[in-house]
């Protein structure tokens, strides 16, 4: 008898974690979705994945990457990053690490950087409450180059970021969506 009761209590609290982790998964999708019908959201990404290529390879053999991070993923918990949308704006500062095809110009800035008004946006929601956003945009600090971005959101918060670049290699990015603040 002790031990029906003792499985039956175990039961009931696996079904009680359950349904609140049910209820914190259902919260996290809707909170997305009112993110996306304000357009209004910011992704802070915690790593940064760029297309391998020899080069690349060769610094990370040298030890030039911080602790924990390998030519192919780099951690960016320590870097300053965002996306951010605001209505029909998109800004973005964002590190780079690969390769640039041409010349980079006189610019100190060696990032992703871009604001303003993106070119053919589309915001569409996918199997699973996940969103993918597209859009090009030009550099903020080169007339010259452009971007060609791809994000998904997923329900739970986590995001995936891909950017093309005129003069650049691709670089993917991973990490969270948040409200944005009022700043």
């Amino acid at each position: 008898m002790k031990k029906i009761v003792l499985i039956s209590i175990v039961y009931m609290l696996l079904l009680a974690c359950a349904s609140s982790n049910q209820r914190s998964s259902d919260e996290t999708s809707k909170l997305l979705d009112d993110m996306i019908n304000k357009k209004s959201f910011e992704i802070i990404s915690s790593s940064a994945q760029p297309l391998m290529t020899a080069a690349l390879q060769q610094l990370g053999n040298a030890g030039v990457f911080v602790n924990g991070s390998t030519a192919g993923n780099i951690n960016l918990t320590t870097h300053t990053n965002y996306l951010r949308m605001k209505n029909d704006s998109v800004m973005a500062f964002l590190p780079f690490y690969g390769e640039r095809q041409f010349g980079g110009g006189y610019s100190n800035s060696t990032g992703i950087e871009f604001e303003g008004t993106p070119n053919n946006l589309q915001i569409n929601k996918v199997k699973d409450s996940a969103y993918e956003i597209r859009f090009d945009i030009r550099d903020k600090n080169s007339n010259t180059e452009n971007y060609q971005v791809y994000i998904k959101l997923f329900p739970n918060l986590t995001s995936t970021m891909m950017i093309r670049s005129s003069s650049r290699s691709n670089i993917q990015y991973r990490g969270r969506v948040n409200t944005l603040k009022d700043k």
